[in-house]
């Protein structure tokens, strides 16, 4: 049985001694959580952006939802002076002392405040918390400026067993019973989240490539809705993609069936979501800025990876192309889109199923930015680079390049599966992505060009990789 919630609005924990007493004990712990996009800048200090008690702290078990804004300086040059920064969603669990099994959920031991003598710790670790989170979100409860809603169409059960997904993630992410999966976002920005958005108008078209929301937890603050998490139907005995995808390449084995199925996923996705929303021309007025962004990604990478700047002059003509077009007069179709789409957010169920999941898009950029319409494009160039990425996502063998060969087994795997993909792609969507080739190359050298930096910056090993797909894209057509 969970944890009982109350329904009145309990008066919200905004006391400075509470942030006082977490403070010194957040400024070590945030860093070093995966999701904590700030790494690299010393937190300075917080500020309290909303409070409120799930569970009393003053029992035995206690639970406070807090989102707070880190303070960090724009660089990491000493003396640079602190800005307000990114808000983070917490949950801070309240014991007298952890149980061994919950050692590693440990934040700290408050020194001062009304936490004074207790443990805080991550409280997603602890069922018992986890439970009283779903049993919000099953009774529709309003808790401050917390607010949970559900879809009544689906049943939630209270007695549910949760248990935390483990794997490295940008959020976090909780399993009820192998039925539901709650994803809860840690960077929460005012607005409405596309996680939210896009699969609750997919459901309403009908779409069952997506699973649809079955509740949601929002946050008022400010006038303005910041949402907080999704629960979803979770797709049990599924298969991640990206692992199904190296586990079928360690065997030998062909994927291009599954990439053709994959194909057609997208497809179906892409024209239910124009169905739904929106859909804009984009003519040589909207274009333009598009190609300048493209650019001057290029010219930056460039800068900062000295082994780019050989092939810029190669793949800045893939985005004159682009401008050249549309000067001509030629249009795209633009609409919502996943944003961030590879075989990581893909999952395929035991029957052989493909649906799409995280429709958040790169949590890098703005919220403006990942809700614009867009063409379908940019969603199948990144798989393409996906597939190149699987290929050669193996140690090579005898200290190779990782990236091989363009005649290598692992580019042709590639070649295999971006083509049938784009083969399914056509089957469900009608238009084979590679009859645009000049919007698909300046898409997908863009995608590569932002790989460059990435690699470079955080895994200098990978950076073949990336590298091999630009000396393809920088060769004349």
């Amino acid at each position: 049985m969970s944890e009982a919630v109350t329904h009145s609005a309990p008066a919200p924990l905004a006391r400075p001694e509470l942030l006082a007493s977490l403070d010194p004990l957040l400024r070590e712990w945030l860093p070093r959580q995966r999701w904590f996009a700030g790494k690299g800048r010393p937190v300075t200090g917080f500020s309290l952006v909303a409070a409120v008690e799930l569970l009393p702290s003053t029992a035995p078990l206690g639970l406070i939802h807090l989102l707070v804004r880190a303070h960090q300086p724009l660089s990491a040059a000493h003396g640079a002076s602190a800005q307000p920064g990114d808000c983070y969603q917490l949950l801070i669990g309240v014991r007298e002392a952890l149980p061994p099994h919950l050692a590693p959920a440990l934040i700290g031991h408050p020194r001062q405040g009304p936490l004074a003598g207790r443990t805080v710790y991550e409280a997603l670790y602890d069922p018992r918390p986890a439970g009283v989170l779903l049993e919000a979100l099953r009774s529709g409860a309003r808790l401050g400026a917390l607010r949970f809603e559900r879809d009544p169409r689906q049943d939630i059960r209270e007695d549910l067993v949760p248990r935390l997904v483990t794997a490295e993630q940008s959020n976090s992410s909780i399993v009820y019973g192998d039925t539901f999966i709650l994803k809860l976002l840690r960077r929460i920005v005012p607005g409405i989240n596309p996680d939210l958005e896009l699969p609750l108008a997919l459901a309403r078209e009908g779409c069952p490539r997506v699973p649809a929301p079955a509740a949601w937890m929002v946050a008022d603050l400010d006038a303005e809705t910041h949402v907080l998490g999704v629960l979803q139907p979770f797709v049990q005995g599924a298969a991640d993609g990206w692992e199904l995808a190296l586990r079928e390449l360690a065997k030998g084995e062909d994927f291009t069936a599954e990439a053709r199925a994959l194909g057609r996923a997208t497809a179906e996705v892409h024209t239910a979501l124009a169905r739904a929303l929106p859909t804009v021309t984009l003519g040589h007025h909207q274009t333009a800025p598009l190609v300048d962004t493209m650019t001057g990604r290029l010219e930056t990478t460039a800068q900062a990876v000295p082994a780019l700047r050989p092939y810029v002059p190669g793949l800045r003509t893939a985005f004159e192309a682009l401008a050249d077009l549309s000067a001509e007069g030629h249009t795209w179709t633009a609409q919502r889109i996943h944003g961030d789409l590879h075989l990581g957010q893909c999952l395929r169920s035991a029957d052989g199923r493909w649906s799409l999941i995280d429709f958040e898009g790169e949590p890098s950029k703005p919220l403006a930015e990942r809700r614009m319409p867009q063409p379908p494009a940019r969603d199948v160039a990144g798989m393409l680079r996906s597939f190149d990425y699987a290929a050669h996502a193996l140690p090579p063998a005898g200290g190779a390049d990782r990236a091989g060969g363009s005649g290598s087994p692992a580019a042709g795997w590639a070649a295999a599966c971006r083509a049938a993909y784009c083969a399914g792609y056509a089957e469900a969507g009608g238009t084979d992505p590679r009859t645009d080739p000049v919007l698909l190359r300046a898409f997908e050298t863009d995608k590569a060009v932002y790989e460059v930096l990435y690699e470079a910056r955080h895994r200098p090993d990978w950076l073949p990789v990336p590298l091999a797909a630009v000396r393809r894209l920088a060769a004349p057509s």
